[in-house]
């Protein structure tokens, strides 16, 4: 199972000293924070696509790529790439390259955002938000699949003998997530494609993702990918943690009142019964979220969101060194006991390149990237 840290990259004054960083010094912050995951064993880094502010990562590409050179080992993933508003060609183009710079690191997270006039920005219409999701994604899964595309859509140019480039590395293409808090129909798509599905339950009881998470295990296993617990699910969460409960909330209460999306709104105590967020001790979140698969089943990514707020960067690297040294390798313990030997690890581009039958060479190959089951033998004929 992989644990790692997503960042939204929000600029958020802290509430304490009254300081804003400036954008620069968040960028840099985000490098750092991506930098320290590796650094105490953490597993994925992922950064949000924002256009808008208080949020700088406008360019995950940019950032991921800067990160890449200066790690050996993290996954480097998206939280979210706008699959709605940017062009599916240059998505292809971009990471791809990306994939290749980064030696196969490289995952990304498929989503609509969160900022309805990002639509317009990028000459879209919010009402067509679910069709242009389903819509760019089918044409990505062509271009990099294919090694020429003739296309025809509502939303974009035709395509005639089109070759996206660079070709995915060793012939298989980044492994995707679809994200989404709240639309059936991403559940259906990841579930169609044979990807994963990220539920980022940051703001929702367990029971929403609950249901999400069925429903995408039940069409994952209709559509022929496998058994409905084998179907690759990740989690949001969010944590705060100190040695005791009590300095815990007396320290982070001010940014949890402040906060840009939740501050001002329902206490800390309410916010976190209704959703993952825990503040405590370490084992109070190792207890909270090793529970977490009695209502989803086995998972295979877990991420969590530490540097919102406006929390100073040297907290944040001090709770990433919390949850790297104490927390992660209990629950890595705890979620292996009783883990069915047919449930799949979080795919890596090396595992998925043997899976195809493949070697680390160029290449299209022809089975499901996912599952290693060639087209013949699948339920899924689009």
């Amino acid at each position: 199972m992989q644990f790692g840290i997503f960042s939204v990259g929000d600029v958020t004054m802290d509430p304490t000293t009254g300081r804003t960083p400036t954008e620069a010094e968040r960028i840099q912050a985000m490098v750092a924070i991506a930098l320290k995951a590796e650094e105490v064993g953490l597993d994925v880094f992922a950064s949000g696509e924002h256009h808008n502010p208080p949020f700088v990562p406008s360019s995950p590409t940019t950032l991921l790529g800067f990160i890449a050179a200066r790690t050996e080992r993290i996954v480097l993933s998206t939280a979210t790439t706008l699959i709605t508003t940017n062009d599916p060609v240059k998505i292809a183009e971009d990471y791809a390259m990306l994939q290749h710079l980064a030696d196969g690191r490289v995952d990304l997270m498929m989503g609509r955002g969160n900022t309805g006039p990002v639509y317009p920005w990028f000459g879209q219409d919010i009402r067509n938000g679910i069709a242009l999701a389903v819509e760019n994604y089918a044409l990505l899964h062509r271009l990099w699949r294919e090694d020429v595309v003739d296309w025809e859509g509502r939303f974009r140019t035709p395509l005639q003998s089109f070759t996206s480039t660079p070709r995915p590395l060793d012939g298989v293409a980044p492994f995707v997530w679809h994200g989404s808090i709240r639309s059936p129909e991403i559940a259906e798509q990841a579930a169609y494609y044979g990807d994963g599905f990220f539920h980022n339950n940051i703001f929702w009881p367990i029971e929403h993702t609950q249901q999400m998470v069925r429903l995408y295990r039940q069409r994952f296993e209709h559509y022929g990918h496998g058994s409905a617990d084998q179907a690759i699910v990740g989690l949001g969460g969010q944590v705060f943690m100190r040695k005791s409960s009590q300095e815990a909330k007396r320290e982070f209460r001010p940014y949890f009142d402040n906060a840009p999306v939740y501050g001002h709104g329902p206490s800390m105590e309410d916010f976190t019964a209704q959703t993952p967020l825990t503040v405590g001790s370490p084992q109070e979140v190792i207890d909270r979220y090793a529970t977490m698969r009695d209502h989803v089943g086995d998972y295979q990514r877990q991420l969590f969101l530490m540097d919102h707020a406006g929390l100073p960067l040297t907290t944040v690297l001090e709770q990433i060194e919390i949850l790297g040294e104490e927390v992660v390798p209990v629950l890595r313990k705890e979620l292996a006991v009783g883990r069915p030997a047919h449930v799949p690890d979080a795919p890596t581009h090396t595992a998925r390149v043997a899976a195809a039958g493949g070697s680390r060479t160029s290449g299209i190959t022809a089975v499901d990237d996912v599952t290693g089951v060639s087209p013949e033998h699948a339920q899924v004929t689009r």
